[in-house]
């Protein structure tokens, strides 16, 4: 099984804020240039070296626009591939999976923060998850580096697994086509393993010797030219290696502005919702009118539950008349409205539809 994600965008973006003293927030960012250039990447990579099916994996049934984004243009992409077969998870199931029947998968793609999850289960099912090795593949550059990073807190002790570091070394290679010394390498690495010879993370009752660090190294130096007999030895394709993703031409979407979420941190004793829309009722001018306020993503007005435990964070989604679109100028007179009226506005986003569709989300129990 081969994981590849995306490795910019997403929660790694880093974007947070706090806004209220009770509420923080991190903005998850996909863009379709990113999705598909990730997802041709996978599909690629999986007629270069004979896979059959490419797995995506996300989260859509919960986040529908940004996973529901990556789902459809893995969609889109997946049709200009006959010859491969392909299907979709959700990352819950898709995650269990690979803890229980990790055989079942070919390639999988998915997006940041779940494939460096999924990435350490996977390792972790094999043994340890310092065997596994990472390629961060670029345009122009590629870098290549055990899965689990530097692991500072065991720097220097020789006791990490170096496996990590040298399945990462051989998949450079294959990058470089230089397979056939990485063919050696990796064939010295599985008859190293074969032969009990174990660090500490994957020693066990069944193993041979634990040794340390460089003692494991010696022996698949001591090994180079061998090759498993009960495990199956590596046979690296010589090919072209990866091609330059070309990314698709769309046509521009026809972008409407029709709405927008201001958010409030706003912190009355009982924390009502309905005297938080009585006292924005008079923002209802010029074709605007409060249509929802969610705390949490929760609708508590109108017709909220009493018994929804609301912070100190609440969105107010003003909509456009039905038809007539909302202005700039509109937004400004909402928020001088909101202003002259006390209360503190800490973020607002923008509603639009593209070609008619809606590019924003729907409240729980909306």
């Amino acid at each position: 099984m081969v994981i590849i994600r995306e490795n910019e965008e997403d929660l790694y973006a880093g974007i947070e804020h706090q806004q209220t003293n009770e509420v923080v927030q991190a903005l998850k960012l996909i863009s379709r240039p990113g999705s598909e250039k990730i997802i041709r990447y996978a599909f690629e990579y999986a007629r270069v070296y004979g896979r059959k099916r490419v797995t995506c994996m996300s989260k859509d049934n919960i986040m529908k626009q940004v996973d529901g984004l990556f789902h459809k243009i893995f969609d889109e992409v997946a049709r200009e591939y006959p010859d491969i077969e392909h299907n979709h998870m959700i990352i819950d199931i898709g995650s269990a999976i690979i803890a229980d029947r990790p055989h079942s998968l070919d390639v999988v793609v998915t997006e940041n923060l779940y494939g460096d999850i999924i990435s350490d289960i996977a390792a972790q099912v094999t043994g340890s998850v310092g065997l596994g090795g990472s390629a961060n593949i670029g345009e122009d550059v590629a870098m290549f580096e055990a899965i689990h990073g530097s692991a500072p807190d065991i720097a220097g002790l020789d006791i990490a697994n170096p496996s990590g570091l040298i399945n990462a070394a051989c998949m450079m290679l294959v990058h470089i086509n230089q397979q056939q010394v990485a063919e050696k390498i990796k064939n010295a690495w599985l008859k190293t393993i074969e032969d009990g010879i174990h660090t500490s993370d994957i020693y066990n009752k069944d193993s041979l010797r634990k040794v340390w660090t460089q003692e494991f190294a010696r022996e698949v130096i001591l090994r180079l030219g061998q090759e498993p007999v009960r495990l199956r030895p590596e046979k690296y394709k010589e090919g072209e290696g990866m091609s330059r993703i070309k990314l698709s031409k769309r046509p521009k979407a026809k972008k409407e502005l029709v709405g927008v979420d201001i958010f409030l941190d706003w912190d009355e004793a009982d924390r009502d919702p309905n005297k938080l829309a009585t006292a924005l009722k008079p923002m209802d001018r010029n074709g605007v009118k409060l249509s929802i306020i969610t705390n949490r993503g929760v609708k508590v007005y109108p017709n909220g539950h009493p018994e929804t435990f609301c912070s100190d964070h609440w969105r107010c989604r003003f909509m456009a008349e039905e038809g007539k679109g909302m202005k700039h100028d509109q937004i400004i007179d909402l928020l001088k409205g909101i202003k002259d009226n006390g209360l503190d506005f800490i973020k607002i986003e923008n509603n639009y539809t593209f070609d008619g569709e809606r590019g924003f989300s729907l409240a729980q129990g909306e």
